[in-house]
């Protein structure tokens, strides 16, 4: 396809045949909410593999695009003003090469009719960039949607000091991490404790990219010690080796996501 066929809002450059190497991933985003859309679009550039990003505001729009491209990924709203996503997966499925389907959307409550219709991802506004590549992920396969330096990158340990000596905790050593005042305490999976000097933000970003999720201001959890995530009378909890830990209502929709897709893993 060259560029004098593509829609004017959306010209190309000459490398533009990428959206058809194998090694390369394309993507069109489809949401009326220019925000959304712009914050999605921008999100998946960042991604090595997603050589091509389109985004359009309409699903007649979208169905133009798909006339003149062949999109891999089609990231798609529920509510629009005209088609719904619902109904432009429905489309999508009758194409001899089907794209993958991802939705993004405000709304709970159509997730199962979302998977009724191939979905292979369901995503809940606001994203974050670790769950669209979770979801890059799932759709493309671990090796094509980030970069090996990520996965191969092992995780930074954390020096404590026990009688006068040093010992490095590595992150697979711990259960969960509470956060007290300027300090923190790593609880092990041995059972003890160990209080060192350190605020939580700064374990989150040495190994939130390793399993690590925040559930509340106070706590850091590894996703793979969960075992189970409760609400009780509007609550949020989870179990993390055998101890009940609190999780606000800010993380709670991302934490029940992470757990349910790490369940599916197990």
């Amino acid at each position: 396809m060259t560029a004098a066929h593509a829609p004017a809002d959306t010209m190309l450059s000459p490398d533009a045949g990428t959206a058809q190497d194998p090694a390369r991933t394309s993507a069109l985003v489809v949401d009326d909410e220019a925000p959304a859309r712009d914050e999605l679009a921008y999100l998946l550039r960042t991604f090595p593999d997603v050589s091509l990003v389109h985004a359009v505001g309409s699903s007649s729009e979208a169905i133009r695009h798909l006339q003149h491209y062949q999109y891999d990924l089609v990231f798609l709203d529920v509510r629009m003003p005209d088609l719904d996503g619902l109904e432009v997966a429905r489309l999508l499925q009758q194409f001899a090469v089907p794209p993958v389907v991802i939705f993004v959307t405000a709304y709970e409550e159509y997730a199962v009719r979302a998977f009724d219709v191939q979905a292979r991802d369901y995503l809940l506004k606001p994203i974050s960039r670790a769950r669209l590549e979770r979801a890059l992920q799932r759709a493309l396969g671990p090796d094509r949607a980030h970069p090996k330096a990520w996965t191969e990158k092992p995780a930074p340990a954390i020096p404590v000091e026990v009688a006068g000596r040093t010992r490095m905790i590595e992150c697979r050593q711990v259960s969960w991490v509470e956060a007290v005042g300027d300090y923190v305490r790593l609880h092990l999976t041995d059972g003890s404790a160990h209080l060192i000097r350190m605020p939580i933000s700064h374990v989150e970003e040495r190994w939130s990219p390793h399993g690590f999720v925040r559930i509340h201001r106070g706590y850091l959890v590894p996703i793979r010690a969960i075992t189970e995530f409760a609400v009780v009378g509007g609550n949020h909890t989870v179990t993390v080796s055998g101890r009940v830990l609190p999780v606000s209502r800010r993380h709670a929709r991302d934490v029940r996501e992470r757990f349910l897709h790490a369940a599916d893993g197990r």
